[in-house]
C-alpha cells in the first residue's frame, strides 16, 4: 500500500462550471480553472515526481483558507490554529473535483478510482491545499 502527500500553495480554488460561447456554440473551461489545474499538476510533479498509484484510491484533501483581514487579532489567532471550519465558497465538492481532475493521468489512471474521499475546509495561517492519496488493498 503506497501513499503520496503533497501541498498546493495559495488560496484554494473550486472547479468552475463550463462556459458556453454564444458565437460558436461551443463549451469551454474557464481559464481560472485551467490555471489552477496546471498548478495542481506542477505541485504534484515537483513534490512527488512521477509516482503513480494504481487500483482503488483513498483521497484526503484539506483546504486551508486565508483569514480575512477584517478579523480582530484575537479571533484571527484562534482561527490560525488551523482547526476552525471555514464556511465560505468554494464548496468542498468543487475543491475535490478540481484536484482529482488535475491528477487524472498523472497520479492516478482515472478519478473514478477514488473510492474513499474526505474533504475539509479550515482557516489557516498559510492558504494551501494538502492532499494525501493512498492505494487501498481490495
Amino acid at each position: 500500500m503506497r501513499t503520496v502527500t503533497f501541498t498546493i500553495p495559495g488560496e484554494p480554488k473550486g472547479k468552475g462550471r463550463p462556459r458556453f460561447s454564444s458565437r460558436s456554440g461551443c463549451t469551454y473551461t474557464p481559464s481560472e480553472t485551467t490555471d489552477y489545474e496546471n498548478k495542481v499538476r506542477l505541485s504534484y510533479s515537483q513534490q512527488v515526481g512521477s509516482t503513480r498509484l494504481y487500483g482503488a484510491i483513498r483521497a484526503d484533501i484539506t483546504a486551508y483558507f486565508k483569514i480575512p483581514k477584517s478579523t480582530p487579532k484575537k479571533k484571527a489567532a484562534e482561527l490560525a490554529e488551523e482547526h476552525t471550519p471555514c464556511l465560505k465558497a468554494p464548496d468542498a465538492d468543487n475543491i475535490a473535483k478540481i484536484v482529482l481532475d488535475a491528477l487524472q493521468g498523472l497520479a492516478v489512471d482515472n478519478d473514478k478510482d477514488v473510492i474513499y474521499l474526505t474533504v475539509g475546509k479550515l482557516y489557516g495561517s498559510t492558504p494551501r491545499v494538502e492532499v494525501t492519496l493512498t492505494e487501498v488493498k481490495g
